[in-house]
């Protein structure tokens, strides 16, 4: 089973196309889900959320997102009623996601500030094989005894982001594997032809 995986959106709609066009048609996903920080900062929030909205997309609600500003009516209540956590079992893997860390979506996980140990832990402590987050802005992926923690980046930039690319992931079960794609070339060639901010 392949499964696409969105994170930190910020109203980039043009990346938001561009990445499920890719899902949808390059990889052929069975699933995506969706991390949260669907608006901020990014030029087409509105847009951006009715996608995710109607495409029903699993997604947890992220720090930006409880400032639904800018947003119809409907997509402020749809943000509103987003979860802090996602549970559900892929082809027999269950799968936990959250936006920072279980638990608290303002603190993220950086790989360079946290042990396979500790990793290992939060997977048993949520009984979990793969633990998806977001909130970095920086791809992520720890293959650890009991599963896998994830992050694909995010598809918006912010230029003090420790990060610079456009970037979604997919992951594969079961074999707990895990690929992040940059879509950043084609983002700029976008921005050529006036087609994105």
């Amino acid at each position: 089973m392949n499964v696409g995986v969105l994170s930190d959106i910020h109203g980039d709609f043009q990346a938001l196309v561009t990445a499920l066009n890719r899902l949808d048609h390059v990889h052929k996903v069975d699933q995506i889900l969706c991390a949260g920080d669907l608006v901020g900062r990014g030029p087409l929030p509105d847009e951006a959320v009715t996608v995710i909205r109607e495409r029903s997309i699993p997604t947890v609600r992220g720090n930006h997102d409880e400032l639904s500003y800018a947003l119809s009516p409907e997509n402020r209540a749809y943000l509103r009623n987003l979860p802090l956590d996602w549970r559900g079992k892929l082809n027999d893997s269950s799968v936990y996601m959250c936006h920072g860390k279980p638990g608290n979506n303002l603190w993220g996980l950086y790989r360079d500030h946290i042990s396979d140990t500790l990793l290992d832990m939060m997977l048993k402590s949520l009984n979990v094989e793969v633990l998806i987050t977001g909130h970095t802005h920086v791809p992520l992926y720890a293959r650890v005894a009991h599963g896998c923690v994830i992050n694909p980046g995010s598809l918006y930039t912010f230029s003090n982001s420790r990060s610079t690319s456009h970037s979604y992931g997919v992951l594969h079960l079961p074999e707990l594997t895990f690929e992040v794609f940059d879509i950043r070339g084609e983002m700029k060639h976008a921005a050529l032809n006036g087609r994105h901010e």
